[in-house]
């Protein structure tokens, strides 16, 4: 954990919070009375096991779902009715599970793209190369950041899927957010890659609040400030890391008798 992000996350104001966040699809209950508080400058982690309604709640935040029933704020501000593109000009940016890249693009051009929108660009692929580049002192500084400096020419559907995930996470910065939201930015990976990404989340969390969908426990370990623990719809358990993986509760729901630990290893 960044030191300079737990003092602020202990100093900070409440930038995200939600309020008895409810969600049923017909019949089905996906989500019930959930509620949490971001604050400014944390790494905040909502995990749980597959089916804990993760994504759901991801979804409701990012306004990609309506929620039931339950209030939304974002600065203090009710943002419960708006459309995911109104809260994304707020500065609340997400990534997607599934990599979301323009793989026949080369991997400096896919952050170009995501400068050009930043800054009130549309799209502009018939410009003279000349406009473009004025990006890519830009563009060269992020990749740097996320340490694909050496991958730039490289078109981006030949990029290691962990590659992948570090460019969307160039491009997510590209859009200059307030506030980060990835939804399982380790998913499908090995080891290896796993590592690397999380080591790149905490770097460029520094002066920013990241909001982290994960099912693995490992992953959040010695990353995340606060950790809300979802099951069932439901929050089961939070606190910081050393909590909620002795939460009996918490170790129950995801392994039995195991402990969370041994089984985030394996």
């Amino acid at each position: 954990m960044s030191a300079i992000n737990a003092t602020r996350a202990t100093q900070g104001e409440v930038l995200l919070a939600c309020e008895g966040v409810g969600k049923r699809f017909g019949g089905v209950r996906a989500l019930e009375e959930v509620s949490f508080a971001i604050r400014r400058g944390e790494i905040y982690g909502l995990i749980g096991p597959n089916g804990a309604g993760k994504t759901t709640c991801f979804n409701l935040l990012t306004k990609f779902l309506p929620p039931t029933r339950g209030v939304i704020r974002y600065e203090g501000r009710d943002i419960t009715g708006m459309k995911a593109a109104e809260v994304a000009r707020l500065g609340l940016v997400r990534s997607f599970q599934i990599s979301a890249v323009f793989p026949h693009l080369t991997v400096i051009e896919n952050v170009r793209v995501a400068l050009q929108r930043a800054r009130g660009g549309s799209f502009d692929f018939w410009r003279s190369d000349s406009v473009l580049r004025k990006f890519d002192t830009r563009a060269e500084e992020l990749l740097a950041d996320v340490g694909l400096t050496e991958w730039m020419h490289l078109t981006a559907g030949e990029l290691p899927y962990g590659r992948k995930r570090a460019l969307e996470i160039a491009t997510t910065l590209a859009l200059d957010p307030v506030m980060m939201l990835l939804d399982e930015p380790t998913a499908g990976m090995a080891h290896d890659d796993v590592e690397r990404v999380v080591a790149l989340v905490k770097r460029v969390s520094v002066g920013r609040t990241v909001l982290l969908v994960e099912h693995n426990l490992r992953v959040v370990q010695g990353l995340c400030d606060t950790i809300t623990v979802l099951a069932r719809g439901s929050v089961l358990a939070e606190g910081d890391y050393a909590a909620v993986s002795r939460n009996p509760d918490v170790v129950a729901a995801y392994l039995g008798s195991e402990a969370p630990t041994e089984a985030a290893h394996g």
